[in-house]
């Protein structure tokens, strides 16, 4: 994996208003040479970061950038979650998956850079730094895998909730299973994995992403339509901020879903369903469904009313498309 190094993270401070620096003033800045700034400039577009070069004025960052501050971050969680920021990571999913459990209280990892962020059927997450909002949490369900149906409908549900706190009239809607839009193009995505069950407690790991505020040229990999929040919001806020809102709405989620399940977001998951009355095609496997979407039950499975019937489909590997 490739690693931002202390240098490198001073140069992105330096750099982080998006205004012209020279390479002379950078290099007395961080004690090196002009020719050593110049590889560390180019280092930096591996993480997704654009920088311009200009003769006589110097590098600048193609557009700023908006660091999280994980100390106040930390603040704003109090007791309530343990804080794991990083500047990049692999995966934040993988991140929580690797610690030895079972896990007594919410973690959360935080990070700017994905550089192998997951998505679901084994897709990768685009992840460019300091872009976007990528953050998991590791958190202790009672009650084992039997409970955690609907769980990711339940995440969308309080991820959506949030952007609304932000901004109220924003059109965001849910597309079953894992999927948050806005006007129908994707702003971001839920991805759960299942780090273990013992005593009756499973140990599950909700990672999201949300596109904050993405370029063309980091999204040319994003093979649907896409948003971002920036193009959306009526006001952008700081990143640390989107990241404590919708952190806090997950962490007062969590203990409600461990205690009644689904069925107490179902309601809220109906008024920001994408699908329902639609005609969709979903793949389960080997078998396609064709059908018109008619909801969720309360174990968070999509009903699918078809010529031979309703027909029921859990989340997983699927993939549902609008027809």
């Amino acid at each position: 994996m490739s690693v931002l190094k202390e240098a490198d993270q001073q140069l992105i401070r330096l750099l982080a208003d998006g205004q012209f620096r020279s390479g002379s003033e950078l290099g007395e800045a961080l004690g090196i040479s002009r020719a050593a700034i110049w590889k560390r400039v180019q280092r930096l577009e591996e993480f997704g970061l654009a920088l311009e070069s200009v003769k006589g004025k110097g590098y600048r960052l193609a557009q700023p950038v908006d660091l999280i501050d994980p100390l106040s971050l930390q603040a704003t969680l109090g007791d309530r979650a343990q804080l794991h920021y990083q500047w990049v990571t692999e995966s934040t999913n993988a991140d929580a998956l690797a610690i030895e459990g079972p896990v007594s209280g919410p973690l959360v990892f935080v990070t700017e850079c994905q550089t192998a962020g997951r998505g679901r059927r084994g897709r990768q997450w685009q992840s460019p730094f300091a872009a976007n909002l990528y953050f998991s949490i590791r958190f202790p369900v009672s009650g084992g895998f039997a409970a955690l149906g609907g769980l990711s409908l339940a995440v969308g549900v309080a991820v959506a909730q949030a952007l609304q706190e932000l901004d109220p009239p924003l059109s965001v809607t849910l597309k079953w299973p894992n999927d948050l839009q806005i006007n129908g193009a994707k702003v971001g995505g839920v991805l759960i994995e299942l780090a273990g069950e013992m005593d009756g407690q499973v140990d599950v790991v909700i990672g999201v992403g949300v596109n904050g505020r993405m370029t063309g040229h980091q999204a040319r990999d994003i093979d649907q339509a896409w948003t971002d929040l920036a193009s959306e919001l009526a006001d952008m806020p700081p990143r640390t901020t989107l990241a404590a809102c919708v952190l806090s709405r997950l962490l007062e989620m969590l203990p409600h879903f461990s205690q009644h399940g689904f069925v107490a977001f179902q309601n809220d998951f109906d008024r920001y369903d994408a699908v329902r009355g639609k005609l969709v095609q979903v793949q389960s496997g080997d078998q396609m469904i064709l059908g018109r979407a008619v909801g969720v039950l309360a174990d968070g499975a999509l009903r699918v009313e078809t010529p031979d019937g309703v027909r029921e489909v859990y989340g997983g590997e699927v993939s549902l498309r609008v027809r």
